[in-house]
């Protein structure tokens, strides 16, 4: 069976960056709806169609097909009083924009005086090189594609 709009397919997988260093060891498989759902990045997705189980990938996607260019102004600095005392590196903090929406950012310096925080994903500004191979290939049921996601 080839995937195509409203299969589920899993994929084994692994990701790394154009020289090689692997960013995602891909140790879960990846089960997604294919057809525009956003489970997969859609550069991916159109280089899958019309795969089947068994088929080998190897996709380059650019950053900005990935998770983007990486944006300055998603990064700042605030007084460290603003933050629990125990607040470390890599902690994960989620902010109230002025429109309402929450966005998350990642620590990622400390000092006596202040907290570096940054909005980008950890991968944005990477071209990635995903590989691997189509595991299996099936129908998505009904109530997956009302959904819009696999189960």
């Amino acid at each position: 069976m080839k995937i195509s709009r409203n299969h589920v397919v899993t994929l084994k997988y692994q990701v790394s960056d154009r020289d090689g260093d692997i960013v995602d060891a891909g140790l879960e498989p990846i089960v997604y709806l294919h057809g525009g759902y956003g489970g997969l990045f859609d550069a991916l997705e159109v280089a899958l169609q019309d795969k089947s189980a068994g088929d080998a990938f190897n996709v380059t996607l650019s950053a900005e097909e990935a998770f983007g260019e990486y944006d300055p102004d998603l990064v700042s600095v605030e007084p460290r009083d603003a933050f629990p005392p125990n607040i470390q590196i890599g902690t994960e903090v989620e902010l109230d924009a002025e429109d309402g929406e929450s966005l998350q950012f990642r620590v990622t310096h400390i000092d006596a005086e202040q907290v570096t925080i940054n909005g980008n994903h950890p991968l944005c500004g990477l071209d990635l090189v995903f590989a691997g191979t189509v595991v299996a290939v099936r129908p998505a049921s009904a109530k997956e594609i009302a959904r819009g996601e696999a189960s």
